[in-house]
């Protein structure tokens, strides 16, 4: 017997794991001009508090690439939460 449901995506998946969706603003220097800054944001579905996924990048960041890390701001997001009830005062019948 085929199934008629639609299949549920990895980032469906990943939220009901815990992952929250993850935003960093980076702010890095400049390789050849030190005392400029640039700004980059890097998103991904993460585990808080620990931030696995942001962790491994910044360390690829730190060993790969020329920029050096100026400060890091982290905010985060849980996209599925338990639903929100609320009392219905009426039933309204439509034929």
């Amino acid at each position: 017997m085929a199934s008629d449901a639609a299949p549920v995506s990895a980032d469906f998946v990943r939220q009901m794991g815990g992952y929250s969706l993850t935003t960093a603003h980076i702010l890095y220097r400049m390789p050849d001009h030190r005392s400029l800054l640039q700004t980059f944001l890097w998103q991904h579905y993460d585990l808080f508090p620990h931030f696995p996924e942001l962790q491994r990048f910044l360390d690829f960041w730190e060993r790969e690439l020329e920029g050096p890390l100026h400060s890091v701001t982290v905010a985060h997001s849980r996209l599925i939460r338990p639903a929100e009830l609320r009392s219905v005062d009426g039933i309204f019948r439509l034929n």
